[in-house]
């Protein structure tokens, strides 16, 4: 039987993009009653994370709040190097401003964003430095292995969820993700991007979907390997470029 399942983003389900201009200069700061303002997060539940997995889960986390033309959205993201983090897709589609929330509450301004055609990731580059950087694993999570979930559920506090890799399976969102992990953690709107880590602390996937039975679905660490190796994240549109 098909699985159902739905995009993690609050806002309705992302469509395709379209272009591939660079994205242009950001605007001006918002008024403050447009986006307002959220405390810095803490983590709420170190679930099965150690004293030291828990410092480098908050360091590593970002929450992620797309501004476009007339709407908001948040999600998740985690620092790949000082200067990228990494999300999905979906989370930054359409945006006219992306803006970054590290741990502390610091706001960081995304310079530009590139998306992958072939999977719901993107990566995005930053205008100052990140704090912390998990790494990612050289290859995906065993079934069976436990796994944390560490993000931004509903762009609230910084949350983890435990769980374990239930198995692999062929994408059926007409993603063209090829084969996905599903997992017993539970996610909601606003964990899209956010960092499946592994045993041993490392990223082995991005968080993209869940199910009404409550799994989670993750890109595999391989395949953001393969598109990083590949450097197959290209510019994307923002939606006042879209408009015109």
């Amino acid at each position: 039987m098909r699985r159902v399942r739905s995009a993690l983003l609050l806002t309705a389900v992302a469509t395709a993009l379209v272009g591939c201009g660079t994205v242009p200069p950001m605007p001006s700061e918002l008024p403050d009653d447009y986006v307002p303002e959220v405390a810095a997060p803490q983590l709420a539940d170190p679930g099965a994370l150690s004293p030291d997995g828990v410092d480098a889960a908050e360091r590593m986390a970002v929450r992620i709040r797309n501004v476009g033309c007339g709407s908001l959205a948040t999600g998740s993201g985690f620092a790949l190097d000082e200067r990228t983090v990494i999300t999905n897709r979906h989370v930054v589609d359409e945006a006219d401003r992306i803006q970054i929330t590290t741990y502390d509450g610091t706001e960081i301004d995304a310079v530009s964003a590139g998306a992958a055609d072939l999977a719901d990731l993107a990566l995005l580059r930053t205008a100052e430095p990140l704090t912390d950087v998990p790494g990612l694993a050289e290859v995906d999570a065993e079934v069976g292995e436990q796994i944390t979930v560490v993000g931004y559920p509903r762009g609230g506090k910084l949350t983890t969820a435990s769980g374990s890799v239930l198995g692999y399976e062929l994408d059926d969102l007409g993603s063209d993700l090829g084969t996905v992990g599903r997992t017993n953690a539970e996610v909601d709107h606003g964990s899209s991007g956010s960092a499946v880590l592994g045993s041993d602390g490392q990223v082995v996937g991005v968080v993209y979907a869940m199910d009404v039975w409550g799994n989670s679905y993750m890109v595999p660490v391989s395949t953001l390997h393969d598109l990083l190796a590949e450097e197959a994240f290209e510019p994307i549109t923002s939606c006042r470029d879209a408009e015109g």
